[in-house]
């Protein structure tokens, strides 16, 4: 599956009197049945409420897109070769820290969107994620031989079911208490969606400081 990840995907409209019944701010942002677009939609650099979002969900929505943005021009024109390259025996290929940003996600919709626990994650979880969630050394044996194609479309499939299940939810989800969250301390979804956005800014940093490396890099 492949699509243009610098934008959301599926433009729909904000619900003005669905926002208000439900008691949720609207930031100085309402849209109503008249109004095709919120104005910010098209523009990456605008971070604020989207159309076809509740107001804090899109706002989420567009800094999570504006990271994924510079994630991809920092692995812009790398091939095989790039994606493979090891600088040392405990470091991470940047193809693998790719799939870790997947899977990653993967993990926080289960853990969101169905309020599982790691503990009862679904076995095809553990085939198709576990490597690359974990890193180290089961992601050197397994993660290497794919094109850059591999990474983003996986990025981008999973990206699409997150944004998919946004629309069906409000800020009151978003804003819902996991009493046994980080470190065993209350978190709301918003700091665990939250923590999936400066997660790539965290593993982004590793790519470009990786991508300085690689010998005789592609052009």
């Amino acid at each position: 599956m492949k699509s243009d990840i610098s934008s959301p995907t599926r433009r729909a409209f904000l619900k003005q009197a669905g926002m208000l019944s439900a008691g949720i701010p609207t930031l100085g942002f309402l849209a109503s049945d008249e109004q095709s677009a919120n104005p910010g939609d098209d523009n990456i650099n605008i971070i604020g409420p989207k159309s076809g979002y509740s107001p804090q969900i899109g706002t989420l929505v567009s800094m999570m897109t504006w990271m994924r943005a510079t994630v991809l021009r920092s692995v812009k024109n790398m091939n095989q070769s790039d994606l493979d390259f090891l600088y040392d025996s405990n470091s991470n290929t940047i193809g693998a820290l790719l799939m870790h940003l997947a899977a990653t996600e993967a993990w926080y919709q289960l853990n969101t969107f169905q309020e599982l626990s790691d503990k009862n994650f679904p076995a095809d979880f553990e085939k198709k994620w576990m490597g690359a969630s974990d890193l180290g050394e089961e992601a050197r044996k397994q993660i290497k031989g794919h094109d850059l194609n591999y990474y983003v479309d996986m990025m981008t499939e999973t990206r699409e079911a997150t944004l998919a299940q946004f629309k069906k939810r409000d800020d009151a989800w978003l804003m819902k208490i996991d009493k046994e969250g980080f470190d065993d301390q209350p978190t709301n979804n918003y700091c665990k969606w939250f923590h999936v956005c400066e997660h790539e800014s965290n593993h982004n940093g590793q790519i470009k400081w990786y991508a300085k490396r690689i010998p005789n890099p592609h052009p």
